[in-house]
């Protein structure tokens, strides 16, 4: 009799092999299509919530925005407008690294048209920047201009940035002398000239990298 129940034993797991099936941990046989489905289960990334991360990422752009302009203009009041040359220069990259740690993004400012290498566009932002300005040319409202995706594991949120007249005084077509001389030294490779108010000035861009 054991002999017997023994053989039986052996042949149901030589069918289960030929069949492709495992055993569970109660000793049950899994078949090969619920094997791959149990797989997939637990490889299947979770959802991204693309709507919630345009959000955070709009609430990012307006706090990089604000503290910018508003350590410009602090600048401004007090001093020549050659002395606020020093905020682009050293409290901007400061401030958007305060705000990419408070958000949990990595949130910066790019431009065709930039004084810093740092601001310089990948290709892909360089693809949007381009975007932008055809947009633009085509009637919409410069301030309204986004660009939002998710590409592999990685979330993409780019924000237009209209240059205004407060930038004017170091960007714009009618630099003043003293001001020329002091670009020349700090950004001997200086592209950001010549802008007009309305143009576009560059964007911000705001990336977040997503569970694989």
């Amino acid at each position: 009799m054991q002999q017997r129940f023994l053989m039986i034993g052996l042949a149901v797991v030589a069918l289960a092999c030929i069949a492709g099936g495992k055993q569970d941990q109660a000793g049950a046989i899994i078949p090969k299509a619920e094997q791959a489905h149990r797989i997939e289960s637990v490889r299947a990334p979770s959802p991204v919530d693309e709507a919630a991360l345009v959000e955070k990422a709009k609430a990012a752009v307006r706090t990089l925005g604000s503290a910018l302009k508003a350590a410009l203009e602090a600048a401004l009041r007090a001093g020549r407008q050659v002395d606020a040359l020093s905020v682009c220069q050293l409290e901007a990259p400061a401030i958007a690294s305060q705000v990419s740690a408070q958000s949990g993004m990595q949130v910066s400012r790019v431009s065709l048209k930039y004084r810093n290498i740092n601001n310089a566009p990948t290709e892909w932002q360089s693809q949007v920047l381009n975007d932008f300005e055809n947009r633009k040319i085509a009637g919409e409202n410069p301030a309204n201009l986004s660009y939002a995706k998710v590409v592999g594991n990685e979330f993409r949120f780019m924000k237009a940035i209209p240059i205004e007249g407060v930038c004017l005084g170091c960007r714009g077509d009618a630099i003043g002398p003293a001001v020329k001389s002091k670009l020349s030294e700090l950004y001997p490779q200086d592209l950001a000239t010549g802008y007009r108010e309305g143009d576009l000035h560059g964007a911000f861009v705001v990336v977040q990298k997503l569970a694989p």
